[in-house]
């Protein structure tokens, strides 16, 4: 097997009903050329990829460039997988984590929530329909602070200008260029819908009609004082393709009007192939409730790698290191889903 730069020769022929790039049918660009323990791996620009099954990989990725764009969905996590893992040398901010609430009691009593709960979400003794409930307690107590406490959405605002939370780079070219293609893109979070979206405004200074979030979405009242929360709970071990029926498309808050009936559920859930994006192993779950032909699996491991590199490698089709940038998936889904005449 020969090297070439940011490219792996598997030396696969992939037999198709139509003509596919001789750049996917020959190589699976990662971001790297050395070999470790019988893994590939690459680095690029500050990016290192590890791929356990290169054969494999590139087997998805001629299926999904064969069936086209149309067939094709995208669902992304958001914390740690959208968003850097490390900012200027900190941790970054969660899209729940950076919410400061006007009177600071109701931070502590969350953080309160969070110190008692959290433990009990990774406990191994737990059984996970115990877990569930456990959660779904969490996160309703949570968020009646939240209205008790009295948010305004003054107070997002306020939170997300004042948070280090950043978008990994790569993201908005990633954006584009499935917006381009009309290929949706599903954001999984069992934060707050409206952070996330404040988050785009302030960080990005744009929306795009193809992005539809699927998490906790707040009612306000005419004076911007949260009262509400819109339908069922989603919390972390909930966060899957069943609650799709939350997704909204980024509303005219952002600026534009968007039809809201362009991405359709029923649509969404026609796109039988995906190329889902996390940072836990947990995060393959948001497919669950999808009927999918072909995933390609993104793993973000961002810290703690080498204690967890085995698991994520055995897990994820990709794996990306120590915070990497979106480059690599950039270059994915451009092979996915090549330019007419290339």
């Amino acid at each position: 097997m020969s090297h070439r730069p940011h490219s792996i020769l598997l030396g696969t022929t992939i037999r198709t009903h139509r003509s596919i790039p001789p750049h996917l049918i020959s190589r699976a660009w990662f971001c790297s050329g050395s070999f470790r323990n019988q893994t590939h791996m690459e680095s690029h620009a500050s990016c290192e990829a590890v791929v356990a099954d290169s054969e494999l990989l590139v087997k998805k990725m001629a299926a999904i460039c064969n069936a086209g764009p149309a067939k094709l969905q995208v669902i992304a996590d958001f914390d740690g997988t959208l968003t850097k893992y490390w900012v200027n040398g900190c941790r970054g901010q969660s899209s729940h984590g950076l919410l400061q609430q006007e009177n600071p009691e109701y931070d502590k009593k969350r953080q309160e929530l969070y110190e008692h709960y959290h433990p009990l979400e990774f406990s191994p003794t737990i059984p996970i329909e115990e877990k569930t409930k456990l959660m779904e307690e969490w996160w309703t107590k949570t968020h009646g602070l939240l209205i008790e406490g009295g948010l305004t959405y003054d107070g997002i605002r306020q939170s997300v200008a004042d948070s280090t939370i950043a978008f990994r780079e790569g993201v908005v070219e990633l954006f584009e260029f499935l917006e381009e293609r009309d290929i949706p893109i599903l954001i999984f979070s069992a934060g707050l819908a409206d952070i996330i979206e404040e988050v785009l405004r302030q960080k990005i200074h744009r929306l795009f009609k193809n992005v539809k979030i699927v998490s906790n979405r707040m009612v306000f009242d005419n004076n911007g004082h949260l009262v509400s929360f819109q339908g069922k709970t989603i919390h972390s071990l909930n966060k899957n393709e069943h609650a799709l029926d939350m997704a909204a498309p980024l509303h005219d808050r952002l600026g534009d009007n968007i039809d809201a009936t362009t991405y359709e559920n029923a649509s969404v859930k026609t796109r039988r192939n995906v190329l889902l994006l996390g940072d836990h192993i947990g995060d393959l779950g948001m497919s669950d409730g999808l009927n999918y032909e072909n995933r390609i699996s993104v793993g973000f491991l961002n810290d703690n790698v080498e204690n967890s590199l085995d698991s994520y490698r055995k897990t994820f089709d990709i794996v990306y290191l120590n915070d990497a940038p979106m480059w690599g998936v950039v270059k994915l889904v451009s092979q996915l889903c090549p330019s007419e005449g290339h």
